[in-house]
């Protein structure tokens, strides 16, 4: 109080005396005087014990009046912001993590009465043929579990090939990766069991997971497998191949895995495994995503020659886009009239790729063309494909045309309500004045 008292004075502020009590006008310092008479688990004088306050406190944004004694002797005042109040609720990221790990501690049960049934239809001596049938008619993949398990236990019976892959299948599918990998390592330590479906059913569900490491090393266990039967197929490095390619959307990512699916590919050719159509559009592919399109055309050109494979519609449709993507407009005008000739039709990603290139390269006329061609071939057109040749037409000085087109799809029924008015909203924004004077004419 007599900190109080002098500070106040120091101040030149009025002080009272009401009921032998010290009393300052000041809101300031009335704040000061009233400290003491809150409650305690309102606010803590003890800055160490401020944390200990009621629920219901901590669910308010407030500021903290903490009184402190300054080195000068004075009383003063020093307000702690609450940082909880922007962290109350949890994002929605975390949210979704937190949900994927609850989902994940719960544990299955057992339904016991469904897995008694189906060892009762089991023989005393069953074989693992026999195993595999009931397995495969089980939909629970948690009895899967159980039967495999207990045929383990059981005397004169040893797992086959087909047990094996039976149970893994059923694990994967049910995406129980953890008991499946158990599975897998019981597979690894016996070396003469395993075939190549096995060990390839063993590489796609681990690349589910996204355990490409685990992939990589069966993959290793596999080329150095002395059972001929275990060894990769075309259909292992295509398993492999699709695994690195939806790594990730990043020209940078796909650059990395790029190296890795290159050295796949001459591994595998060095084996002397001939790579099918599948296997050499996921090479194009690669290339054109880690923006190597000249090496993608160099594989394109190779397809009927070197290897016996002719390009289909997917290798015509990667080059399109991979060449639109870099502004070779010519090149992709070529690869897409050369694909019109042998039969194939153009995807929709293809044509939306062309016109886009097309129109802002200045060739407005052959985006035009390119754009009417697609709605004929009932291919779905985007709404920036719209914008970007209405856009550049307009930019040409040719507004008049521009709204005029806007106008036939619209009587043509080729845009929605929604999409029309969104589109001459923008050019209006974009053009007012030529478009005002387009129309008043």
């Amino acid at each position: 109080m007599i900190s109080l008292r002098r500070y106040c004075c120091r101040n030149s502020c009025m002080l009272k005396n009401l009921n032998n009590k010290l009393f300052c006008e000041h809101p300031f310092h009335q704040d000061l005087s009233n400290l003491k008479s809150m409650d305690a688990h309102s606010y803590s004088l003890n800055p160490i014990n401020s944390t200990l306050r009621p629920i219901h406190y901590l669910t308010e944004p407030h500021f903290d009046i903490v009184p402190k004694v300054a080195s000068n002797g004075f009383l003063g005042i020093y307000k702690r912001f609450s940082l909880h109040k922007f962290y109350s609720s949890p994002s929605r990221s975390f949210r979704r993590r937190e949900n994927k790990r609850l989902e994940s501690s719960r544990k299955p049960t057992l339904n016991e009465a469904q897995f008694q049934r189906s060892v009762s239809q089991l023989l005393p001596r069953f074989t693992p043929e026999e195993l595999c049938d009931v397995i495969t008619k089980q939909d629970d993949p948690l009895v899967c579990l159980e039967l495999f398990n207990w045929a383990s236990q059981q005397s004169r019976f040893k797992h086959d090939v087909n047990s094996y892959h039976i149970t893994i299948k059923k694990l994967g599918v049910a995406k129980m990766y953890e008991e499946m990998d158990d599975i897998v390592n019981q597979v690894l330590a016996i070396s003469h069991m395993g075939s190549e479906a096995l060990f390839n059913s063993i590489i796609y569900f681990f690349t589910e997971a996204r355990k490409l490491t685990r992939a990589v090393n069966i993959f290793k266990h596999m080329k150095n497998s002395r059972n001929m039967d275990c060894r990769p197929s075309v259909r292992t490095y295509n398993i492999l191949f699709t695994a690195f390619l939806s790594r990730g959307c990043n020209t940078y990512i796909n650059h990395m895995y790029m190296e890795t699916i290159r050295c796949l590919f001459r591994q595998m050719v060095n084996d002397g495994i001939e790579p099918d159509i599948y296997t050499l559009n996921s090479m194009i592919k690669g290339y054109v995503l880690s923006l190597h399109v000249n090496d993608a055309l160099r594989v394109f050109h190779q397809m009927g020659v070197v290897y016996n494979c002719l390009p289909n519609t997917f290798s015509y449709d990667y080059l399109i886009h991979g060449l639109c993507a870099q502004g070779r407009t010519n090149n992709a005008k070529q690869l897409c009239n050369e694909m019109k000739t042998k039969g194939f039709i153009p995807s929709s990603k293809s044509y939306n790729s062309l016109v886009n290139a097309l129109a802002l390269s200045g060739e407005i006329e052959e985006a035009v063309k390119y754009l009417w061609e697609m709605i004929e071939k009932r291919r779905s057109t985007e709404f920036i494909t719209y914008k970007t040749v209405l856009d550049e037409m307009c930019r040409q000085g040719q507004v008049g045309q521009a709204m005029k087109l806007l106008k036939e799809f619209q009587e043509k029924d080729i845009l929605s309500g929604h999409a029309y008015r969104k589109l001459r909203y923008v050019l209006e924004d974009d053009y007012g004045d030529s478009v005002s004077h387009t129309r008043l004419r």
